[in-house]
């Protein structure tokens, strides 16, 4: 039985051309020891015909009879076809010998191999196989058994023989499997051991009952009835262990065969790689629907279900014949890609499955839009086993949905779990709670009116020196805090930084405003105003003199309770401004609503604009509804002459970068205030 098992993986399974070799050359060696094993019985194979009673003739019949209809269960994940001749062969072994035994299981083997449409080399090779486990079989009964034997040897021998075929039989298909498929041998060896034995071993042992009846032929028929409960109860085995290995709605594999599927795959993989082959890898590609939930919330669950199975075919129809496809649960599927030979190999095979979902599922009349987002995860780049890779595909997965690239690689950048990061974030922290920072700290860069040449304000920027890894990137560092609660204490810590410094300022008589960033997690609750109050109160700093920055996505992450924190703000007298206009997606309603003084041009606009023509289109409508909306507007990112002068020219009021002035520290900023000039319109340099 196990031997379709086998057929199956070869039939869907390519495979590199070494082992394709040696598998040849084992199937030739199967073969050739099946001959030699078998070959000498074969001269009296006449003389048993010949003289053959009618027990032999009846019961070769239900032999062949029996492999004619065979039961195997659909999909990848069935188990091996159920071949109830073996009863009848392995007691036609025990009388007439190994020669009768395998003529009769290769016709049965012929029939079977006919209605299941296998190829000859197939049928030979599990003719092979019976011979070589026969001949064995063989050998040790007669041993056993000797001259004159005794009820008690014949027991034993018959015992040992069945033994023996069933070792010989499960060891030369698993060999097979190891070599052509090269998958985990113990796994596979031990994984449907239980199940084979039961099964084999009460066919095999129905063979002495056989055996018994030859000499009466008329009872052999009634050998039937115990033998088709062996095989229901067969089938019982092998379908409890289709189901538990497949999703019951779309009947692609479930969660349990990917763990198994990646598990070999790496568990290969470890193989290649000791030997010295290391070139193929694999990936675990995870897909999630988009919009899945509004079609279960507008036409129900039955509907839902019915689009899961379509897509299900889809996706399975877009993989290649050696990839599992499975449902992980819900709308998320998975793909186990193996033998690439290069990750864009993975990538293609993504794209392909984002085209064939591309075209809308039309069901109840209703042609449903259901696009997915894809994550890959390589294995050994990315993780070695399946809970590291499928996390890491996940992480992938909700980059390209919020990147709207639809298919994305795992990156360490957009892992905010990653090792690395937890590393970061854990020094992090720690700095905060040291006296001096643990090398944080605040540069201040001016923000320069364009029209006058007048310092209207300074920005207050984060920097890091981390003690082992030196400079840390604000980018780095934001997205390393900005998920977690350190955030919220990064943010205070920043605050309290900069309100103390701007007490400093004015009591050495420097009358400035800081502006400060913050996110949104600081904006979903009223914290922060509690804490400028008072910081404002203890430092009797004025709550003009502070200005908060905010991005549009955080606006946009939850607009009504932004508004709430950012009207007590306001009302504190504390100045609001939204950072990187233009780059997200806030609407005129929110705009009007909010109690903004400016808007900040993102830098990318500024950068570009003095040569593309539609970054400055873009500056040039930012400047017109800022001024309809009656708000300031400062461009970041001022660099050189050029774009100074196309904002002057649009009517842009505050300028601020490296064109004016690099981030200062906090020591440097007054002598640089004391001692610079900065350019205004029309040649003139105003002291600052």
């Amino acid at each position: 039985m196990v031997a379709t098992s086998l057929t199956q993986q070869l039939h869907r399974n390519r495979v590199p051309a070494e082992r394709r070799v040696a598998f040849g050359s084992y199937c030739v060696t199967v073969l050739v020891l099946g001959a030699l094993l078998t070959f000498h019985d074969f001269e009296s194979l006449p003389t048993v015909l010949s003289t053959a009673q009618a027990g032999f003739w009846i019961t070769a019949a239900l032999a062949v009879l029996a492999d004619a209809m065979p039961v195997s269960l659909p999909g990848k994940w069935n188990t091996a076809a159920i071949f109830p001749s073996i009863a009848f062969t392995f007691a036609i072994m025990l009388v007439y010998g190994v020669a009768a035994a395998v003529t009769v299981q290769a016709v049965a083997v012929a029939v079977s191999s006919w209605r299941l449409k296998h190829a000859l080399w197939r049928a030979i090779f599990n003719i092979g196989q019976y011979a070589v486990a026969f001949g064995l079989a063989h050998l040790v009964y007669a041993t056993l058994r000797g001259n004159e034997p005794t009820r008690l040897y014949s027991v034993v021998g018959i015992v040992a023989a069945a033994l023996t075929w069933f070792t010989v039989k499960y060891l030369t298909t698993a060999i097979a499997i190891w070599l052509r498929d090269d998958v985990s041998w113990w796994r596979m060896v031990l994984g449907a051991l239980g199940p084979e034995a039961m099964t084999t071993g009460s066919l095999l042992l129905m063979g002495p009952a056989l055996m018994m009846q030859f000499r009466r032929p008329e009872f052999i028929p009634l050998i039937v009835l115990p033998l088709i409960a062996v095989r229901q109860l067969a089938i019982m085995t092998a379908r409890q262990r289709h189901l538990a290995n497949i999703d019951p709605l779309t009947g692609l594999a479930n969660r349990k065969a990917l763990i198994a599927e990646v598990t070999s795959a790496a568990a290969s993989h470890s193989r290649r790689a000791v030997q010295g082959d290391a070139a193929n890898r694999f990936a675990l590609v995870l897909l999630d629907l988009d919009r899945f939930k509004n079609v279960n919330d507008a036409l129900g669950h039955e509907v839902g279900d019915r689009l899961l199975i379509a897509v299900g075919s889809r996706i399975a129809q877009a993989a290649r014949t050696t990839d599992l496809v499975a449902r992980l649960g819900g709308d998320e599927f998975a793909i186990v890609a193996k033998h690439l030979e290069s990750p864009e190999q993975a990538r293609a095979l993504a794209e392909k499955v984002e085209e064939a979902l591309q075209t809308p599922v039309v069901l109840e009349g209703i042609p449903l839009d259901v696009g997915g987002s894809i994550g890959i995860a390589l294995y050994p780049d990315h993780g070695c086993d399946f809970a590291s890779l499928l996390r890491r595909a996940d992480v992938a997965m909700y980059s390209a949905k919020h990147s709207g690239d639809g298919v994305a690689f795992y990156e360490v950048e957009a892992d905010q779990n990653s090792p690395q990061r937890l590393s970061l974030l854990a020094d992090l922290r720690s700095a905060l709670n040291e006296p001096d920072g643990g090398g944080l700290s605040l540069v201040y860069q001016p923000q320069i009116e364009i029209s006058s040449g007048r310092v209207v304000g300074i920005e207050a920027l984060l920097r890091w020196l981390h003690p082992t890894r030196g400079p840390v990137t604000p980018d780095e560092l934001i997205k390393v805090a900005e998920p977690s609660s350190v955030m919220r204490l990064l943010t205070r810590w920043v605050l309290c930084q900069a309100v103390q410094r701007l007490a400093q300022w004015e009591a050495e008589g420097m009358r400035l405003r800081i502006s400060v960033n913050v996110s949104v997690r600081d904006l979903h609750t009223g914290e922060i105003v509690e804490q400028i109050e008072e910081l404002l109160r203890r430092h009797g700093v004025a709550p003009g003199a502070l200005q908060l920055e905010i991005t549009e996505s955080a606006l946009m992450a939850d607009p009504n309770r932004v508004l709430a924190t950012l009207t007590k703000l306001h009302q504190l007298g504390v100045a609001i401004a939204l950072d990187d206009f233009g780059t997200g997606y806030s609407s005129m309603q929110h705009l009007r609503r909010l109690p903004l003084r400016e808007v900040k041009i993102d830098r990318s606009f500024v950068i570009s604009m003095t040569e593309d023509a539609d970054a400055r289109a873009i500056v040039r409508s930012i400047i017109e509804l800022a001024g309809a909306l009656g708000l300031r507007v400062v461009a970041e990112g001022v660099e050189d002459e050029s774009a100074w002068r196309l904002l002057h020219l649009a009517g842009c009021d505050i300028a601020q970068g490296w064109f004016y002035a690099k981030p200062q520290q906090a020591e440097e900023l007054p002598l640089w205030l004391a001692k610079t000039r900065a350019p205004v319109p029309g040649g003139m340099v105003r002291s600052l």
